[in-house]
C-alpha cells in the first residue's frame, strides 16, 4: 500500500494542492511540522518532530544523525520506528494501517512528512470533517474568518451609526425645542394663569379633556370612512378585506355608547386618586416645563411599563373564566375599528386599558404637560392598532389586528414580551408579519404582499 501511495505522489497523480498545502503548512514554513488528529495539534511548531499517538500516550520522533528515534527514549531503527509511529497514529484514528514509509536512509524527513500527510490527511480529514483535503479545510477556515471580520465590520459600523443617531436626533430635537422653548413656556404660563393656578382644573384639562378630544377627533375621521366607504384614500388600506365594508351601524352605535361610558364613568373617576398621587410628588404643576431629553426618558419608561402591565393583564383576561365573563365583549369585533380600542367590560377597562397607561406617570411624578402628551399618544396609538387600516407613515396595526383575528396570538403592545413568551409564533409565519412595518409608499400592503389564496374546498 505504501508503494501505491508514494508512487502516486511522486508521479503527480495525487492533486498537487493536496500534498503541497499540507507540506507547506507542516514542513516548509520555518520548519513547521504540525500534524493534526481531528482538531488536536500533534506536532510542536518550528520543530521537525512528528508527534504520534500510541494508545493514550504521546510519542515524539526526532531526526538524528543515526536516523529517527523516540524523543527522550531508547535508540531505534529509524524506518521501523517511523512506520510503527505512523501505524499507531492511523490505528488510533480508526483508519487501519498503511505500508512502510520511505527509507529514512535515502529520503529526507520532509519526504516522510509529506508521505504521512498525504496518507493521513487524505483519509482522516475527509472522514472527520467532510473536507476531501487539508487544503479544502484550510480554505473553508479562511472563508469563515473573512465572514467573521466582515460581520464585525458591518455590526460595528451599524452600532456607531445607531449611537450617533441616538445622540444627534435628541440633540437636534432639543435645539428645536429650545428655539421654540419661549413659545411653549409662554403658552404654558398663559394656561396656568388662565386657570389661576388651580391644580385640579389644570389636571382635568390636561389629563382628561385634551386626550379625549384627540381620541374622538381621530376616530371621527375613521368612523366616516367605516360608514361611508370614503375617502378611498383611507379605505383602500383596509387590512381584512371585505370586513366592515361598510360597518354595521348597530354594532358601531353600541361601541360608541360603551366607549363613552368607559371614559366618563371609569377613566375620569380614576383620575381622582391619580391627582392626589401627582400632587404628593410636587412637580406635576410646576411653572417650568421639563426638558425635551427628560420627556424622552419618561416616554420610554411609560412605554415599557405599559408593555409589561398590558401584556400580562391582557393574557390573564384570556383565561377561560375571565374571557367568558369579561374579555369576550372586546373580542366581539374580529375585525376591529378605532373606537373599539376602549370598547370593553369596565373591569377590563380599569386593569388592561387605564392602569397600564396611568402607572408610569404616577411612578415618575411627571409634569402635567408630559401626562397630557402621553395620554393623547396612548389613545391615538391604540386607536391605530384597532382601526383596521394600514395607513401610510403611521405605526403598523397588523400585530393587534392579528390578535383579534386569531384570539391567542399577539397579546402585547410592542411585541417584545410576545417574542419572549412565544405568543407570536403563528403571527411570525403569516403574511401579516411580512406586512408588519411602517408603510412608506402609497401602495397598500394588501396588494404588494397579498394573502395566499385559499384552496377551494
Amino acid at each position: 500500500m505504501y508503494s501505491e501511495h508514494w508512487a502516486e505522489w511522486q508521479q503527480g497523480a495525487v492533486p498537487a494542492l493536496t500534498v503541497t498545502r499540507c507540506w507547506l503548512h507542516m514542513t516548509c514554513l520555518g520548519g513547521d511540522s504540525q500534524l493534526l488528529l481531528g482538531n488536536t495539534p500533534l506536532l510542536n511548531p518550528h520543530k521537525v518532530s512528528p508527534a504520534v499517538v500510541k494508545g493514550e500516550e504521546l510519542y515524539c520522533v526526532q531526526r538524528t544523525s543515526t536516523g529517527l528515534q523516540p524523543a527522550g527514549g531508547e535508540q531505534r531503527d529509524g524506518a521501523q520506528s517511523f512506520s510503527r509511529s505512523c501505524n499507531c497514529l492511523l490505528s488510533y484514528a480508526g483508519l487501519g494501517t498503511i505500508g512502510e514509509p520511505p527509507d529514512t536512509a535515502s529520503s529526507p524527513v520532509s519526504d516522510c512528512t509529506a508521505w504521512l500527510m498525504h496518507s493521513f490527511c487524505g483519509q482522516q480529514m475527509k472522514r472527520d470533517s467532510g473536507y476531501s483535503t487539508m487544503a479544502a479545510h484550510q480554505e473553508q477556515e479562511e472563508k469563515l474568518w473573512v465572514a467573521v471580520k466582515m460581520s464585525a465590520l458591518v455590526l460595528g459600523s451599524a452600532l456607531l451609526i445607531f449611537t450617533a443617531l441616538m445622540n444627534s436626533v435628541p440633540w437636534c430635537m432639543q435645539k428645536i425645542w429650545d428655539s421654540s422653548g419661549y413659545f411653549w413656556q409662554t403658552t404654558w404660563l398663559k394656561l396656568y394663569y388662565l386657570f389661576d393656578g388651580r391644580e385640579w382644573s389644570l389636571f382635568l384639562f390636561g389629563a382628561a379633556l385634551v386626550p379625549s378630544l384627540a381620541f374622538w377627533c381621530f376616530n371621527g375621521i375613521l368612523m366616516v370612512a367605516d360608514v361611508t366607504g370614503k375617502p378611498t384614500f383611507i379605505t383602500r388600506y383596509r387590512i381584512q378585506l371585505g370586513k366592515n365594508d361598510p360597518v354595521d351601524i348597530q354594532k358601531l352605535r353600541q361601541a360608541i355608547y360603551t366607549a363613552l361610558f368607559n371614559q366618563f364613568f371609569v377613566s375620569f373617576p380614576m383620575l381622582v386618586p391619580m391627582f392626589y398621587v401627582m400632587k404628593w410628588w410636587g412637580n406635576t404643576f410646576s411653572k417650568e416645563l421639563p426638558t425635551f431629553q427628560w420627556f424622552l426618558v419618561e416616554l420610554s419608561i411609560f412605554t415599557l411599563i405599559e408593555e409589561i402591565l398590558f401584556y400580562y393583564s391582557h393574557r390573564l383576561a384570556h383565561v377561560p373564566l375571565l374571557y367568558k365573563h369579561i374579555h369576550k365583549k372586546h373580542h366581539e369585533w374580529t375585525a376591529p375599528i378605532g373606537v373599539v380600542s376602549i370598547y370593553a367590560h369596565p373591569l377590563e377597562h380599569i386593569f388592561s386599558n387605564t392602569l397600564p397607561v396611568m402607572t408610569g406617570p404616577m411612578l415618575m411624578g411627571s409634569h402635567v404637560v408630559s401626562i397630557t402628551v402621553w395620554f393623547s399618544l396612548a389613545l391615538i396609538t391604540t386607536s391605530i392598532s384597532h382601526c383596521g387600516y394600514h395607513l401610510p407613515f403611521l405605526p403598523s396595526p397588523e400585530f393587534h389586528d392579528f390578535h383579534h383575528l386569531k384570539f391567542n396570538q399577539c397579546y402585547g403592545v410592542l411585541g417584545v414580551l410576545d417574542y419572549l413568551h412565544g405568543t407570536d409564533d403563528v403571527f411570525r409565519q403569516s403574511k401579516a408579519y411580512e406586512r408588519h412595518r411602517v408603510l412608506l409608499s402609497l401602495t397598500p400592503l394588501s396588494k404588494s404582499i397579498p394573502d395566499i389564496p385559499k384552496r377551494a374546498g
